[in-house]
């Protein structure tokens, strides 16, 4: 279980490298106006957009079955517990969209209660066949917002199931492939009138390529790469909420600078240099504390109690 929880972390941390490139370079477009697409922009578009937000999504889903098991060693009702941990989160969501609208965790705060909540009842079998349904239909409705709950109710079905380490390979191999032939389709024949028949292509192409990425991703925590990888990427993900926010924050406050640029290599740069710091910051904070700053903040609010945050030798 230990094994898998670091590869979680370190899978969650991927996810906020992605994110943090991706919402560096929306910000920096947004901003300046329509402008040529360059080769950072097809880049992105096609090798990052769309590719890691559905990683942190299924993710959520995946770790809600986790709390929901902790939460029963605690508690005898763990889903009051669960519905106070998405309350917060919708909180912090609601103060996150108002500084910079358009943001998940207000969406993902409310498809936690209307989704997850109740699909902790159902069967697993349920969950896989609803998660299916769900996420197929929000890949003909052209992806975005509306593929999040069934890769919630994916994640949750995931965790349920645990399938065997020898499907990596297989499912790497098959995704990599279902990611170039769907991006393929994307990049030859959109366009026009076309662009409505294969609004669907696109989110697909996401999809395949964010399994070949995890999947990419725990084969090589399998070679002698592990530690390298777990020591860059863990931090990252354990303090994943904490990151997430500080970089919006960041890269709000350097819409000047990233504006400046039209070849958005700037925003490139910005991005890998904060994750660069905060893998720096996530290590230092991690030595002293179990959790990060707001995931301390968000367990305490959860439970309604001071909970204990600082290692031993180590004041909170």
């Amino acid at each position: 279980m230990t094994r898998r929880l670091h590869e979680l972390d370190a899978l969650r941390g991927f996810a906020v490298c992605g994110i943090m490139l991706v919402n560096t370079w929306q910000h920096t477009r947004e901003h300046v106006g329509a402008t040529e697409r360059n080769t950072v922009d097809w880049a992105v578009e096609n090798l990052l957009q769309s590719r890691f937000y559905p990683i942190f999504s299924f993710l959520f889903g995946l770790g809600i079955v986790l709390f929901l098991r902790s939460a029963a060693r605690r508690t005898g009702s763990p889903r009051l517990v669960l519905l106070r941990r998405l309350a917060v989160l919708g909180c912090l969501g609601a103060v996150h969209q108002w500084v910079n609208p358009g943001e998940v965790l207000l969406p993902y705060a409310v498809f936690g209660v209307l989704i997850l909540l109740p699909a902790s009842l159902l069967p697993r079998a349920a969950v896989l066949l609803l998660g299916i349904a769900v996420t197929a239909w929000g890949v003909r409705q052209g992806g975005g917002t509306v593929l999040i709950p069934g890769l919630f109710l994916l994640g949750m079905a995931m965790m349920e199931y645990a399938p065997p380490q020898r499907l990596l390979t297989p499912v790497f191999l098959i995704s990599v492939v279902a990611a170039v032939a769907l991006g393929y389709l994307w990049i030859r024949f959109t366009g026009g009138d076309r662009l409505l028949y294969f609004r669907g292509v696109y989110p697909a192409a996401g999809l395949a390529a964010a399994t070949a990425y995890c999947t990419g991703l725990l084969l090589l925590l399998r070679t002698r790469l592990r530690d390298p990888l777990l020591a860059l990427l863990s931090p990252l993900g354990r303090m994943a909420l904490t990151n997430y926010l500080t970089g919006t924050l960041i890269i709000l406050a350097a819409l000047p600078l990233l504006t400046a640029d039209p070849t958005r290599i700037t925003g490139v740069a910005l991005a890998v240099a904060v994750l660069a710091g905060q893998i720096v910051f996530a290590r230092m904070w991690l030595e002293r504390f179990h959790y990060g700053p707001l995931e301390w903040l968000w367990r305490c609010l959860t439970w309604m109690e001071r909970v204990p945050g600082g290692r031993i030798g180590s004041p909170l």
